[in-house]
């Protein structure tokens, strides 16, 4: 019986342990990298400091130290695609010269009110020495900016916050302007994807051969999404629930 994994993506040591072992969804790296990319977008004035050193917009870098006071929130622990998320998001910012300083952490499960109380409590500790918040998914970010509502915080003392997936709440914020950006996960292409493959599967396609035959891992791509082109994902997601 063939077994298709989706979303939560296993490591492909695991998936090469059985040939009836097949994925759909999106990869975590790209999701990760094109995250970094969005931060770096707004982190890096255009231009060079003295030296060739990177010139930091006084957006984020508030305190004018030259480096970025982040913290970031991470889905669960173990989780690949927080790992992959994590590590290629701060990766990308590196690759680009930028100094950071982790300021702390927060694993919240993916949960938008674990990560509410959670950002309350480094809130306490650092309060405005936070500069930027990496968020794994839009529901923690989205329990970020509770967590600043609540404390009353203005949007212009803020740090700029970004998420990934694009859900729809999530679209919304960054439509608002309280989340900064959020990278979209083609939810709906990946079912189609899941029905087709296993489709294919039922009608014993998978003797076929190599050429032609079906990849054991399906990924579809992730999308960049700030103020500027959010309306037309939104208005997908309108057109979905209708």
């Amino acid at each position: 019986i063939p077994v298709i994994f989706f979303n939560r993506e296993l490591v492909e040591e695991d998936l090469s342990q059985w040939n009836r072992l097949y994925y759909v969804g999106a990869d975590a790296k790209q999701s990760g990298v094109l995250q970094g990319e969005l931060i770096a977008k707004d982190v890096l004035e255009d231009g060079e400091g003295e030296n060739g050193a990177v010139t930091l917009s006084p957006e984020v870098d508030k305190n004018q130290d030259g480096k970025i006071q982040y913290i970031i929130f991470e889905g669960e622990p173990g989780h690949q695609d927080a790992i992959m998320r994590t590590e290629y998001a701060t990766g990308t910012l590196m690759k680009e010269s930028i100094p950071l300083e982790r300021l702390g952490y927060g694993i919240a499960n993916w949960n938008r009110a674990e990560a509410q109380s959670k950002m309350m409590q480094l809130y306490s500790e650092f309060q405005d020495r936070i500069e930027l918040i990496i968020s794994n998914n839009d529901d923690m970010a989205l329990g970020v900016i509770d967590a600043y509502d609540k404390i009353a915080v203005s949007k212009d003392n803020r740090p700029f916050i970004y998420g990934i997936d694009g859900t729809k709440v999530g679209l919304r914020a960054v439509e608002k302007g309280n989340l900064r950006a959020t990278v979209y996960n083609d939810g709906r292409g990946q079912a189609k994807a899941l029905f087709q493959l296993a489709f294919q599967l039922a009608s014993g396609e998978e003797t076929k051969g190599e050429e032609g035959g079906i990849r054991k891992i399906i990924r579809l791509p992730y999308s960049k999404v700030t103020k500027e082109n959010c309306a037309e994902f939104l208005e997908e997601e309108e057109r979905d629930s209708k």
